[in-house]
């Protein structure tokens, strides 16, 4: 029985371990300059899918897609700024970390500023404002005042 039971987790493991190895990318590049191309795009591309993961650390389809493809143009000889193009052909600047400034990423550079502005004047123009006991002090009535509502409120009762 324990033989059994051995050799089921020893199949597994092997089973597992070469399901392991199957999922490690292996590239070969002609030179260390095109490994660190490579390298540094795969770092600065952003995976559409998951949004907020490189295509170097990210295991969905379209990342390993993405992976392929770079490889393929850096051993075509293809530089970073060749191989940025095309991704943002295909993909648009959502595919970059550091989009380009232009009229439509407006909003991403000058939003938090905006932001920002708007609360620092609100804080301003609440902290400006006559607070409620400088404003009851400003109304309090004058000695006349006082003694015209006295005498009001007195014909008031009489009434």
């Amino acid at each position: 029985m324990k033989t059994l039971i051995a050799s089921l987790l020893l199949m597994a493991g092997l089973f597992g371990a070469g399901q392991a190895r199957a999922a490690i990318d292996v590239y070969t590049f002609d030179s260390d300059a095109q490994e660190q191309t490579f390298r540094e795009l795969t770092k600065e591309l952003r995976c559409p899918k998951c949004q907020n993961q490189d295509i170097a650390d990210s295991n969905a389809g379209l990342a390993k897609d993405l992976r392929d493809k770079t490889y393929q143009m850096v051993r075509e000889g293809k530089d970073k700024q060749q191989v940025v193009d095309y991704m943002v052909a295909r993909y648009g600047n959502f595919i970059l970390y550091d989009p380009p400034m232009m009229a439509s990423t407006l909003i991403l550079w000058l939003g938090p500023l905006l932001v920002i502005v708007i609360g620092a004047a609100t804080v301003v123009v609440r902290s400006r404002r006559r607070s409620p006991a400088t404003v009851r002090a400003e109304s309090a009535l004058s000695e006349q005042e006082q003694a015209r509502l006295a005498a009001l409120l007195k014909e008031e009762e009489k009434q």
